[in-house]
């Protein structure tokens, strides 16, 4: 069974970056410590999906890079992977801890779909089996995507919710950082 791992970049992510961080800078950290995350990961390829070009400086040789444009949904990027299962990242979580993504992984043993909710609303990751259900149009933006896609499932029970974790998405989410969890160096450096 071949998983993917896609850590997902948009230039959007920039805009997060806190006072006095250049924002080109900020999105390769973050980027840089969420794809180290998933490229540590057992039995699962690691993808890179960027709308920042250049970007394939941070990943390890050999890694898959997929280009796409700021606005292409999730679905559109989705289709493009080759494999029997994903899960697809922010790159705006660079200290998620590597349990979450096998949970959700293993969600997809009783669902079709699996999301990793992000505090504040939206999603930290999905995953799904390849190709993605006809029914699923998920954003990981949406403000509750656990409840959207149950609307768009035909039943309720294919979609499983995992634990949630965060996102960075502005200057007052470093607080949800946690400097005892291992990793986010690039990040880490950054903002210490």
């Amino acid at each position: 069974m071949t998983r993917l791992a896609a850590v997902l970049v948009r230039q959007s992510m920039a805009g997060a970056a806190p006072e006095g961080v250049d924002p080109g800078r900020w999105l390769e950290a973050v980027a840089e410590d969420t794809y180290e995350i998933v490229a540590g990961l057992e039995f699962v390829t690691p993808v890179l999906v960027t709308s920042v070009p250049d970007l394939d400086e941070i990943v390890w040789p050999g890694t898959e890079v997929i280009t796409i444009a700021e606005d292409d949904s999730l679905r559109s990027i989705v289709r493009r992977m080759k494999g029997d299962q994903v899960v697809v990242i922010g790159a705006d979580a660079p200290d998620l801890p590597p349990l979450l993504i096998g949970k959700l992984f293993r969600e997809l043993g009783r669902a079709q779909v699996a999301v990793c909710p992000a505090e504040g609303g939206g999603a930290v990751a999905l995953a799904c089996g390849l190709p993605m259900p006809g029914w699923a149009d998920p954003d990981l933006d949406a403000p509750d995507p656990v409840a959207a896609l149950r609307a768009q499932a035909p039943g309720s029970r294919m979609v499983a919710a995992g634990p949630g974790w965060h996102r960075l998405r502005s200057g007052e989410d470093l607080g949800l950082l946690d400097p005892g969890l291992e990793g986010w160096e690039s990040t880490r450096a950054l903002i210490g």
